[in-house]
Formats: structure tokens, sequence, C-alpha cells
């Protein structure tokens, strides 16, 4: 079976988001205000070919521990369909 997961990158929040920052200030001189923060993440799409949606899952998770996260300053989730 052919599963799509979703891993959603983002930084941890107790570190600093230098683009979230730089956002928030653009949003602000556009007259945008109220918001609170922002946070600037990744959101990135892969289509695994495994048994089930358990070892499609541990597939997904080893890329993002392996390649797409740096697990020092960034957390992941990741969602299968």
């Amino acid at each position: 079976m052919i599963f799509t997961a979703q891993v959603k990158v983002m930084p941890l929040k107790e570190l600093l988001d230098p683009q979230g920052k730089a956002v928030m200030g653009g949003l602000a001189n556009l007259g945008l205000h109220g918001i609170q923060d922002v946070r600037i993440g990744k959101n990135i799409t892969l289509q695994i070919e495994a048994d089930s949606a358990v070892t499609a899952t541990k597939i997904a998770e080893e890329a993002a521990r392996k390649l797409l996260a740096n697990q020092v300053m960034e957390m992941f989730e990741i969602t299968i369909n």
C-alpha cells in the first residue's frame, strides 16, 4: 500500500525563531496588528510504500530523525493518511 506521511517540522518553542520574528515585523509594517507570535517551519510530504500504517510511520520517523529535522533545534510531528 502507498501511504502519505505529512511531516511537520517546527523550531523548538524554547528557541528564538529569527524568520518568525522577521515575518512578525513585516506584518506589523503592513498594519496587521494583534498578532502575538509567528513561527516558521517546514511541511514535508512523503509517499511511502509499506505493508501497514505502523510501518509507514516508522519509516517517516526514521527519515525525520536522520535527515528532515535537526533535533537539537527542531521538533517534528508525523501524520499518516
